[in-house]
């Protein structure tokens, strides 16, 4: 008798445990971005990827429920690493994906400024870059000016993946 009483009981906690709990989706009340975006990258290339952290930003807020508008977005790109090679007008082919994204991004409010001292190291001039470019004094002061005017600073961290995600699922 005892076995079988105990197979109820564990039948009936069973059925009245709850099943395992899920995540579940969360809209956070996001305000329209305040913020700097910081590209120093150790190689040209990374641009592409760093851009896709603009994008993060930008589209949810542009897309229900917020529906921010982007004239509403207030973002800076400040750029002072390898990077600056693809925003020189004589690399626009090379670079042309990410020069058509940056316009693209230009266009809809997105600041793109380079620092005058990197620019000075590469043996650019002003005139040397995309007609969406700004050229600033420095990076370093650039970086804290907009953050004693209360913009967030995002770095983006691109890295080479050196696994295959569906090897560590």
């Amino acid at each position: 008798m005892k076995p079988v009483l105990y197979l109820l009981i564990v039948m009936w906690l069973g059925i009245m445990a709850p099943a395992q709990a899920a995540g579940k989706w969360v809209a956070t009340p996001y305000a329209p971005a305040k913020v700097m975006f910081e590209f120093y990258l150790d190689h040209p290339q990374k641009i592409g990827s760093a851009l896709y952290w603009v994008r993060s930003l930008m589209n949810p807020l542009l897309a229900a429920p917020y529906n921010h508008s982007p004239e509403d977005q207030k973002i800076v790109i400040v750029i002072h690493g390898t990077e600056i090679v693809t925003v020189a007008k004589k690399n626009e082919a090379k670079y042309q994906e990410v020069v058509d994204r940056m316009r693209y991004y230009a266009d809809l409010g997105v600041s793109f400024k380079v620092c005058g001292l990197a620019a000075e190291e590469y043996g650019y001039a002003v005139k040397d870059f995309q007609d969406f470019i700004e050229v600033v004094p420095s990076a370093i002061t650039e970086l804290a000016h907009w953050q004693q005017q209360g913009y967030a600073l995002i770095v983006p961290q691109v890295l080479e993946m050196k696994t295959n995600i569906e090897a560590i699922r």
